[in-house]
């Protein structure tokens, strides 16, 4: 059984029989108390980001999982299909465990499939994802001088908000973890 000196971020553990994700830890020994370790977990069921404080060297629950380079084969209906391109094994992920995820993958694009066994945990896309821009309205004279945005739909359906001077048929490279837009790529 592994203890907290053992953690690490992006270690999954098992807390509270749910699967969590380490976003941040912290030891803390506070003069002549008690060491701590401050926690920071994402859950991988539900998405929401629990905050707690466990003993310092206590045992915790580290969970092996298998993170695999998957590419997405089509769509069927709201349902996305994932083949490994080494061993042409398929798994069907649906719409629902993508989450806001999906607006950034496009058919051929590879992905990673964290799996526990044969459970399916979650799909992680790469950070940035180049991607052109299918309708954005044109920028308005004089709207250059500020941080003028406005919106624009890319080539995947999804819809993310750009500076004013982003025209239709721009390629752009997005981050996926915020959907935040970062520059344009020629």
């Amino acid at each position: 059984m592994a203890t907290t000196s053992d953690l690490k971020t992006g270690n999954i553990i098992r807390y509270n029989d749910d699967l969590c994700e380490v976003i941040e830890y912290q030891h803390i020994n506070p003069g002549n108390w008690r060491a701590f370790v401050r926690l920071r977990l994402k859950s991988l069921k539900t998405g929401r980001v629990v905050e707690d404080r466990v003993r310092a060297g206590s045992e915790i629950d580290l969970v092996r999982v298998d993170r695999r380079a998957m590419q997405l084969s089509y769509r069927d209906g709201d349902d996305f299909v994932f083949m490994d391109p080494e061993t042409f094994e398929q798994i069907m992920v649906t719409k629902a465990m993508m989450g806001d995820k999906a607006r950034f993958l496009r058919e051929n694009d590879s992905a990673f499939v964290v799996m526990e066994g044969e459970n399916l945990l979650s799909v992680d896309l790469p950070t940035f994802v180049v991607l052109k821009v299918a309708e954005t309205m044109n920028a308005i004279r004089g709207d250059t001088a500020t941080n003028v945005t406005k919106a624009a739909t890319l080539e995947t359906g999804g819809i993310i908000t750009v500076p004013s001077f982003v025209n239709q048929g721009d390629s752009l490279k997005i981050d996926t973890r915020t959907g935040d837009y970062i520059e344009r790529v020629k």
